[in-house]
């Protein structure tokens, strides 16, 4: 069984458009499409589509699948994170999980997990669980 690795990135978002698809009774849902750049052990640019359920309690609910591209550790390839989440109260939380078979060249065999809590401002911390099958 692979060892699993702590490793910390930050990332900031450089684009972000969300349109809504339906809204009844102050619940209104949305799709978004944003860019995120990291920096850190992870370097790279990632894009991600999202699905979110703005509540009538004033919460977000999200689901969302983000593609990475650039360097884990040194290694470079892809791979996609599953992610749920929630917003509230000013704070957007995470937790993701790598899709397994989803990754190319030299992050094919990467697995793992990623958590995150974001407030608004320039950057974000990221901390990863992760590990390498080969």
């Amino acid at each position: 069984m692979p060892t699993t690795r702590e490793v910390r990135a930050v990332f900031s978002n450089s684009d972000w458009s969300e349109q809504p698809y339906a809204e009844s009774d102050g619940v209104k849902l949305t799709k978004a499409r944003y860019v995120n750049d990291y920096r850190g052990d992870v370097e790279g640019r990632s894009v991600t589509e999202s699905l979110m359920v703005y509540r009538t309690d004033g919460r977000v609910t999200f689901v969302g699948l983000e593609r990475f591209e650039g360097r884990v550790l040194g290694r470079a390839g892809t791979f996609v994170v599953h992610s749920e989440g929630e917003y509230r109260d000013g704070v957007a939380e995470s937790r993701g999980r790598i899709v397994p078979g989803a990754g190319t060249g030299e992050l094919r065999t990467l697995t793992g997990e990623a958590t995150y809590r974001a407030v608004h401002a320039a950057e974000h911390a990221v901390v990863f669980q992760l590990a390498f099958g080969d």
